[in-house]
């Protein structure tokens, strides 16, 4: 099978450690495309912003682009058709998996605009609580150094930090 990729292959841009073939206006491209991934990016003058990720299997169909269910948003947060430009990772030889990992880091690390349905926020593996113990009555802690009121600089889960409002000194107690 003969694939058209003439125009793509003249310049390159790296995304993480893959180098995309292109950027290319979009208006230029032309069928087919098989096993890549593709970036749709926006002309800001001298630089390329990515709008879009996206992951092919197989198409030789001319509108594949403009019938795209997020052409929209491209359009819209480039500004314009004209501000539109590809460009695409050939993965011909990789597994369906392989290719699909490739787009999940890119997708991870650059967060498109235009994918912002398909970004999963991670949650974090731990939880902040709030101390349910008192802190200690501020009223009644002096300076052990200069005798000075000391106020509670920092809450922590199972104690607090004070400062000396006289010489700075701090100091920390159990919450009781």
């Amino acid at each position: 099978m003969k694939r058209k990729y003439s125009k793509i292959h003249a310049l390159s841009i790296q995304i993480l450690q893959y180098e995309f073939l292109g950027p290319i206006p979009l208006e230029e491209w032309g069928p087919p495309m098989e096993k890549l991934v593709y970036l749709i990016l926006s002309r800001d003058k001298d630089k390329f912003n990515i709008v879009y990720l996206g992951n092919c299997q197989k198409t030789n169909d001319k509108a594949f682009f403009v019938q795209h269910p997020q052409y929209k948003c491209w359009i819209e947060k480039s500004g314009s058709e004209k501000s539109l430009y590809l460009a695409i990772l050939p993965l011909f030889e990789s597994s369906d998996d392989h290719r699909e990992n490739v787009y999940k880091k890119i997708l991870t690390h650059y967060k498109p605009v235009c994918n912002s349905s398909e970004i999963v926020e991670k949650k974090p593996d731990y939880v902040v609580r709030k101390s349910e113990n008192t802190i200690p009555d501020p009223e009644q802690i002096s300076c052990p150094c200069c005798g000075a009121k000391m106020i509670p600089e920092k809450v922590l889960e199972k104690s607090t930090l004070f400062r000396c409002t006289g010489c700075s000194l701090s100091d920390t107690k159990l919450n009781s």
